[in-house]
């Protein structure tokens, strides 16, 4: 019954992503984490998502990011020090696009909590942005839940409903930055490896805008 309700799902996704992103402004990340175990208390994480203005191949940005992490108590409370760099693309007001870079270093803590079959984690991100000869920092609260349906645990084959909130913070005046809010179904194919289709509204200053997220999890130990 999973199964099905999972292949119903990710079919329901993929035929909407396709359709909304012909007839609408709404775009569609592609992003990859990977968290490798390189003992019981260091991690090597690393990411890309390759974000875009309608299904794939209209770049809005590319981002890589890496860091080296510990973990202050037995999986769990951990600390890490990391880099990002993002390339950008946006359109101006003559249709054209212009593109630039940024580079950011970045530090965050992250712990987790698990009540009954939820499983919540907080992340606190704190960001230092290099953009041309513009220097930034920002502050970001990530809190996430998951739930599975079938498993008692995200253990393998199981399917499992996902979502997150997280606020942005500018350091200097406005302060608001952000907020994005997310909702998905997933599948877990083992314990080390799981992905997601979503949907994700970010409220900004002045608009709001959607994307639909494919991701994938990789949390296979070096």
């Amino acid at each position: 019954m999973y199964k099905q309700l999972l292949y119903l799902t990710v079919s329901f996704f993929l035929f909407s992503i396709t359709v909304v992103a012909q007839k609408s402004n709404t775009g569609n990340w592609f992003i990859y984490f990977g968290n490798q175990k390189i003992n019981s208390r260091w991690n090597w994480h690393n990411e890309v998502q390759y974000r875009n203005y309608n299904f794939a191949g209209d770049l809005n940005q590319l981002l890589l990011r890496t860091g080296i992490g510990y973990n202050l108590s037995e999986n769990n409370n951990n600390i890490l020090l990391g880099y990002a760099f993002i390339h950008s693309e946006t359109y101006g007001n003559n249709g054209f696009k212009s593109d630039k870079n940024e580079h950011r270093i970045f530090q965050q803590f992250i712990t987790k909590q698990q009540f009954n079959s939820f499983f919540i984690l907080h992340r606190y991100r704190i960001e230092e942005r290099f953009i041309l000869n513009d220097n930034k920092v920002r502050f970001r609260y990530f809190l996430a839940v998951n739930k599975p349906l079938n498993k008692k645990q995200m253990v393998k084959n199981a399917v499992y409903l996902s979502a997150y909130n997280e606020v942005f913070l500018h350091a200097n005046k406005p302060v608001f930055d952000r907020n994005r809010l997310y909702g998905a179904v997933g599948y877990c194919i083992n314990k080390f490896v799981r992905f997601e289709i979503g949907y994700m509204t970010q409220i900004l200053e002045n608009k709001n805008q959607s994307q639909f997220q494919v991701v994938l999890f990789n949390n296979l130990p070096l």
